[in-house]
């Protein structure tokens, strides 16, 4: 091919740093490479097997899908090969030269400096191929699409200096090849038994051939060898499947070591941590079909992104269908990892299909249920549970949001901090909370905040700590939108401590009661100046009887929004319905004993505004206008 049809680009500038760290950072586990490789070709190979589903012409007479590792000594090359799907010269553009992930920005930040763990992230973060330059100081690729003629073919070179070249060649065969030329500081790699050992650690359940050309001993037959005398030996170049290659959700449970299972969920997911657990069911019947599920030990760094790419390898009778068949789990289960095997779906089957197939809801539903039973399973070992809650437990609480047949299931998985503990850390289960209710409490009392020292510190818990009564504070940003979904628990009802009345039952006092009765008729002129001078700040003003040592407290009615609520939607840009808030008074409290005696209705406006400040501000609120306030503290400190 003459130069004028050979082009060099530049990496996109996301590439440009990724080859950097790669080239200098990650130098710890560089046999990474190999496994990112393979699982590359592997997928290639996948994705020729279903096009061929519709059409047989793409794979001509070479069906035999496999991947090919080789070396050379003398060039000092590793090649990986496959005869997969193959790319076309715009798709080596698209896919060698630009990241279009949205998580390589993340990817960058997630990089910790222990290049040990640094080299796992690799292919969490879809960046599989780069890894090639751990070891190569230049990669070639030469590349054909399935279907084209060999003559548009492409090669794809790269020293990872900034730009890459990019060149029309002849291939005699589709598929993919990409030539490793090793630094020569990773020579060793050059090595039969070593390679070898590489591709049984980390692809040994690839679900299709990967072969090595390796040199045998065998009698050479050419030789005489005469009686007594041991035969004359000569090396010989044989093909070897080096992997097991066997689709290991097929075999028996039995027949399947702990090593095997983690293996193949590395394989499958990009992770290197081992899973917390995994189950494995075959199910023969009217339908039939095998799930192999996983529940990994640790979150992807794009769990909470609302592109975040999820779902279940979908196999049918064995034949790879499609990655992240997103049908077969809610959303709120979208970190479980794993393969189904259906014999009862067509071949050609597509995602609009899967949306309305009733064979799916039913493998959807033992799904759920499985991934539940899992997550229970791990729940029984508090240590170990903990660290899976810190991982996925704002994931698991969208459950109470989306599944509403098994609502009381994933309530019983949830866990929170609580009044009766001293740390933030969040522990205490539903169960744990209605086994400790005092003697005649019928609610699961909660608060929500920004923040745990803002739950810690509101006045809202300060009847309910005087008298015992344990309250679960909820500080993350999905437990404002959850509540409003899970009404009760057990039989027993869930009630905000910081919205409408604060129904105690049967552990009110009857004598506060009559107190606060009492009380509202000798403070019926100081509410109503207050509700006069505040106007339309808030809709009501009461005697409160949640609160022992604040002044104040504002609460917002049972049916409106939370003020929380209000905020995250203001934050967000979103339009909502505003709702004024409750003020309530504790007349127990000296500043609003002295509001009966103020006389100068200016002097009682400013106390007013700065008391519902106050209670404003210990919500974790904004006051609308800060300086007024500053103004009308200033002008109380003088007086």
């Amino acid at each position: 091919m003459s130069n004028a049809q050979k082009q060099t680009l530049s990496f996109q500038t996301e590439i440009k740093q990724l080859l950097h760290l790669m080239i200098n950072a990650l130098y710890s586990n560089k046999e990474i490479f190999l496994r990112e490789l393979v699982s590359n070709a592997a997928d290639a190979a996948d994705k020729l097997r279903f096009a061929a589903l519709s059409n047989p012409e793409l794979l001509g007479e070479d069906s035999e899908l496999k991947v090919k590792v080789s070396f050379n000594k003398a060039q000092k090359t590793i090649t990986i090969s496959d005869n997969g799907i193959g790319m076309s010269r715009q798709e080596a553009i698209d896919n060698l030269g630009t990241i279009a992930k949205s998580g390589t920005k993340e990817f960058m930040q997630s990089l910790s400096g222990d290049q040990a763990k640094d080299a796992q992230l690799i292919g969490q973060f879809g960046v599989g191929f780069y890894s090639a330059f751990i070891v190569a100081d230049k990669v070639t690729v030469e590349t054909r699409r399935a279907g084209t003629p060999a003559e548009e073919a492409t090669r794809w070179e790269s020293s990872a200096e900034g730009d890459y070249s990019i060149e029309p060649i002849t291939k005699a065969t589709r598929g993919t090849d990409i030539i490793l030329h090793l630094k020569k500081d990773d020579l060793d790699f050059l090595d039969q038994w070593k390679l070898q050992t590489i591709i049984k650690k980390y692809s040994d359940h690839v679900n299709l051939p990967v072969v090595m050309t390796v040199t045998k001993s065998e009698p050479d037959d050419s030789q005489e060898v005469k009686e007594g005398e041991a035969p004359k030996m000569k090396e010989v170049q044989v093909d070897e499947v080096i992997n097991a290659a066997n689709a290991l959700w097929t075999a028996p449970k039995t027949e399947i070591t702990d090593d095997e299972y983690k293996s193949f969920y590395k394989h499958i997911s990009n992770d290197y941590s081992d899973p917390v657990l995994w189950s494995h069911n075959k199910v023969e019947g009217k339908l039939d079909y095998t799930l192999l599920l996983f529940l990994p030990s640790r979150a992807p760094f794009d769990l909470y992104e609302a592109e975040q790419k999820r779902g279940l390898k979908l196999y049918i009778q064995r034949v790879f269908i499609m990655d992240e068949a997103e049908q077969f789990l809610p959303r709120y289960l979208r970190f479980i990892k794993g393969i189904v095997d259906c014999k009862d779906l067509p071949l050609n089957v597509s995602r609009e299909i899967l949306q309305r197939s009733a064979v799916v809801d039913k493998i959807r539903a033992a799904c759920i249920k499985r991934s539940l039973d899992m997550i229970e399973k791990v729940s029984k070992e508090a240590d170990k549970y903990h660290e899976f809650w810190q991982q996925f437990g704002n994931a698991l609480k969208e459950g109470i949001i989306e599944d509403t047949e098994n609502r009381e299931k994933v309530a019983k998985l949830l866990r929170f901090a609580s009044t009766h503990l001293d740390t933030e850390v969040q522990t205490v289960s539903l169960d744990d909370y209605i086994g400790r209710m005092k003697e005649g409490q019928s609610k699961i009392y909660y608060l929500t905040a920004e923040s745990f020292a803002a739950a810690k510190q509101s006045p809202h818990l300060e009847i309910l700590r005087k008298k015992g009564i344990e309250v679960l504070l909820l500080s993350d940003r999905i437990d404002e939108w959850w509540v409003t979904y899970l009404t009760e628990f057990n039989g027993k009802q869930l009630q905000s401590v910081a919205k409408g009345e604060l129904d105690l039952g049967a552990l009110a006092d009857q004598e506060e009661k009559q107190a606060i009765e009492k009380t509202n008729d000798e403070f019926a002129s100081v509410i109503k100046q207050i509700k006069e001078a505040l106007g339309e700040e808030v809709s009501e003003v009461k005697i409160t009887h949640r609160l022992t040592s604040s002044p104040a407290c504002i609460v917002t009615s049972e049916n409106d929004m939370s003020l929380q609520m209000q905020r995250m939607f203001k934050q967000a840009g979103q339009h909502f319905p505003v709702t004024k808030p409750i003020f309530e008074i504790n007349p127990n409290h000296e500043l609003v004993r002295n509001l009966q005696v103020v006389q100068d209705p200016e002097l009682f406006a400013d106390w007013a505004h700065v008391l519902l400040g106050e209670a404003i501000l210990a919500e974790g609120g904004k006051l609308n206008d800060p300086v007024a306030f500053i103004q009308r503290v200033n002008k109380l400190f003088k007086k």
